[in-house]
C-alpha cells in the first residue's frame, strides 16, 4: 500500500521536473509534488494540517518542518512559477486579462493582493501578482509595474484586451496602456469629467448616456479625454447588487462597441479569489503575515489551481457538469477536478492519477 502512495508523488514530482529540472534541485522538485498533493487532500494551506497530508515516510513533525523551512528561507523565482502557470493554459493566445485585488485581515494585519489573470471559460487564472501589506487600493505604479512584468515576460502580443473595474482608472495608468497599445475596457465612475478634444467642452460622463434606459447598452461615436487620455466610451444601464439602476460606465482604447459584452468576464476573477479561499485551498487559513513568506504560499498553492482547473475542464468534456435551472453549473470546473483528484490522492487508481499529471506537463 506505501509504495503505491509514494509512486504518485513520485509521478507528480517526475511531471513537474520536466519543466523544473534544469531550474532547481529534485529535492526541492519532490517538495513540489509533496506539497501540492497534500494541499488537493487537505484543501487548506494550515501547515499542521499539510504536514498531516503529506505522502512521506518520515514523520509529521519532520514534514511540518520541511514546510516552515521552505517559507522561511528558500528563493522561490516567482517569474518561474508564473511561466509554468503560462505554459499550461489551455487556449493560445492573445489572452483576455483580468486585473483585480483581494484582501484578507490576518489579526491586525491587511494582506492585499493585486492580481493579475487570464481570463477562460468562467474563470481567471492567476499569471502574476503583487502582495500590498495595506489596506485600499493600490497605487499606479504597482499596477503598472505588474502589467510591465506580464509583458517583459510573455510580450505585448500575447494580450487581446484588459479587463478592470473603477479601482483601476488614473492618468498615468491610462497614458502607459495607450503607449503600449494595449486594448483595455476599464470600468469609470459615472461622475467622471470627460473632454471632447474637437471644441474642448467638457461633461460628466452620465450625460452623454442619460436617454439609455434599463438593460439597455450604447456607446459615444467620438474619441474623448478621460484624465487626458484619449479614449473611447461606451455604457449600459444595469441593476446593481443593491437593485438599483445604475450606469455602467467603460472606457476603452478601442471597439467601444464590444466593451460592454467583454467587461462582462471580468467577474472571473472572483470565481479565482472563491477557489483560492472558502471554496478550494482557504488560503486565509495561513498564519502568515510576512510579504515574501505569503508569496511563496501563493506561488505553491496557484500551481495547484492551474492544475486542478485543467483537470476539471477535461473531466467536463467526457461527463459534463449538470446545468441547473438557473442556467449555472452544479458545481464549479474547479471544484469537479479538485474532488476527482482529491479521490485519487486516497485511492490506488494509479493510472488515472498518471493521467492527471499529464495536464501538469509542459512538453
Amino acid at each position: 500500500m506505501k509504495i503505491k502512495v509514494e509512486n504518485k508523488v513520485t509521478i507528480l514530482s517526475d511531471t513537474l521536473a520536466e519543466f523544473f529540472g534544469d531550474k532547481m534541485n529534485l529535492a526541492r522538485i519532490k517538495f513540489f509534488g509533496l506539497f501540492i498533493s497534500a494541499l488537493c487532500k487537505v484543501q487548506t494551506v494550515c501547515f499542521e494540517k499539510l504536514a498531516c497530508g503529506f505522502d512521506s515516510s518520515v514523520n509529521v513533525e519532520s514534514s511540518l518542518r520541511r514546510i516552515q523551512r521552505f517559507v522561511a528561507g528558500y528563493s522561490l523565482d516567482s517569474d518561474l512559477v508564473a511561466r509554468f502557470i503560462f505554459a499550461l493554459l489551455p487556449h493560445e493566445p492573445p489572452y483576455r486579462l483580468v486585473l483585480d485585488r483581494t484582501n484578507w485581515k490576518f489579526g491586525t494585519k491587511n494582506i492585499n493582493i493585486l492580481t493579475l489573470g487570464i481570463v477562460y471559460k468562467g474563470v481567471a487564472f492567476p499569471i502574476l501578482f503583487h502582495i500590498m501589506p495595506k489596506f485600499g487600493n493600490s497605487s499606479m505604479q504597482e499596477r503598472i509595474d505588474l502589467m510591465a512584468r506580464f509583458v517583459r515576460l510573455f510580450g505585448s502580443s500575447s494580450i487581446e484586451c484588459l479587463l478592470a473595474d473603477r479601482e483601476f482608472v488614473g492618468d498615468q495608468w491610462l497614458e502607459y496602456l495607450n503607449k503600449l497599445h494595449i486594448e483595455y475596457h476599464i470600468r469609470i465612475r459615472d461622475n467622471f469629467w470627460v473632454e471632447k478634444p474637437a471644441g474642448g467642452k467638457r461633461a460628466k460622463a452620465s450625460w452623454l448616456f442619460n436617454t439609455l434606459k434599463i438593460n439597455e447598452c450604447g456607446f459615444h461615436r467620438k474619441i474623448v479625454r478621460v484624465n487626458g487620455e484619449l479614449c473611447y466610451l461606451s455604457a449600459s444601464r444595469i441593476i446593481n447588487k443593491e437593485n438599483v439602476p445604475e450606469l455602467q460606465i467603460i472606457v476603452s482604447f478601442n471597439k467601444p462597441d464590444k466593451a460592454q459584452v467583454l467587461y462582462k468576464e471580468r467577474w472571473q476573477i472572483e470565481s479565482a479569489f472563491k477557489a483560492l479561499k472558502t471554496s478550494g485551498f482557504n488560503i486565509e487559513d495561513t498564519h502568515l503575515s510576512d510579504i515574501e513568506r505569503v508569496s511563496k504560499l501563493l506561488a505553491l498553492v496557484l500551481i495547484a489551481f492551474a492544475w486542478v482547473y485543467r483537470v476539471g475542464i477535461h473531466l467536463d468534456t467526457l461527463k459534463p457538469i449538470k446545468i441547473k435551472k438557473h442556467g449555472r453549473r452544479a458545481i464549479s470546473l474547479f471544484k469537479y477536478g479538485l474532488n476527482y483528484i482529491a479521490n485519487l490522492l486516497f485511492t490506488n487508481d494509479i493510472d488515472s492519477f498518471n493521467q492527471c499529471c499529464k495536464f501538469l506537463s509542459c512538453t
